[in-house]
């Protein structure tokens, strides 16, 4: 469940305890001139959030991450600057790409990923090879934080960018991760609703709002057009049936959704 005394007054009030984290959705041109793909992950079955679930790549806010922020710029706003190296962190923890950092060959890129999840920090890294991220590429579009109670609470920040070139196979982290796609907000939308993935109720909102664009160009342009407000969603009774809504004002085309059909967490 989630809190039933929440509103739309109340979405914007941070939960208690929420753990501050950050995801991204690169996005690349596909094959056959269609919307753009965005890379997915599978998350493992056993995992305690979003066990099977297909997700953006992303992750916890490290300590070292406001660190590697300060040095690249972002101390006026130190938990966006945090957040964006942490979404781009994860991202190569997770699937071996490296976004946002056009100094890292793909040569390297197996060792510097290897060297992170050996619990190398990321500062370190950056300072023995004398290159910086460029975090200021990313584009803000979101912030969740669902206060269910079957799950825990995260505090999440939203940012796109364009997938970089690469020639390298992609592979899953698999203590987190059992499977790794390209496909199409669109797809994947199409995807869930045959049964084929499961997503959680902040992704599909997501998958929705992304699918209004064609590419990341277009994406980007829509983005600027909303601000970046916390979504905290609610329980609100429609016509004799329990929603789960959200703002009206952010963009999203689907802003609520028969409770008895949500997948939280």
């Amino acid at each position: 469940m989630t809190d039933k005394s929440s509103s739309p007054a109340s979405s914007l009030k941070l939960p208690e305890g929420a753990i501050p984290a950050a995801t991204l959705v690169i996005m690349r041109p596909s094959g056959d001139g269609g919307p753009d793909e965005i890379l997915m992950v599978k998350r493992a079955s056993n995992m305690a959030f979003a066990a099977g679930a297909v997700v953006f790549p992303g992750g916890r806010i490290d300590p070292d991450d406001y660190l590697v922020a300060r040095q690249h710029g972002f101390a006026g706003d130190e938990i966006d600057g945090a957040a964006r190296v942490a979404a781009l962190r994860e991202t190569l923890e997770e699937t071996g790409l490296a976004v946002g950092w056009p100094e890292l060959t793909e040569a390297d890129a197996a060792e510097v990923r290897q060297a992170l999840l050996n619990e190398t920090l990321l500062s370190d890294i950056l300072a023995a090879r004398g290159e910086r991220l460029v975090i200021e590429s990313l584009v803000p579009f979101a912030r969740w934080c669902p206060n269910f109670k079957e799950a825990r609470t995260f505090d999440t920040r939203f940012y796109a960018i364009e997938a970089p070139s690469h020639s390298h196979e992609l592979t899953v982290e698999e203590a987190e991760h059992s499977h790794i796609f390209w496909a199409s907000a669109q797809a994947t939308l199409a995807m869930a609703d045959s049964g084929e993935v499961s997503v959680i109720f902040p992704t599909r909102r997501n998958l929705e709002k992304l699918a209004q664009a064609k590419d990341f160009a277009g994406f980007s342009e829509h983005a600027g057009r909303f601000p970046v407000d916390l979504v905290t969603p609610w329980i609100e009774e429609r016509e004799g049936e329990t929603h789960l809504c959200i703002p009206s004002h952010l963009g999203y085309p689907v802003t609520s959704e028969r409770f008895e059909r949500v997948r939280r967490g």
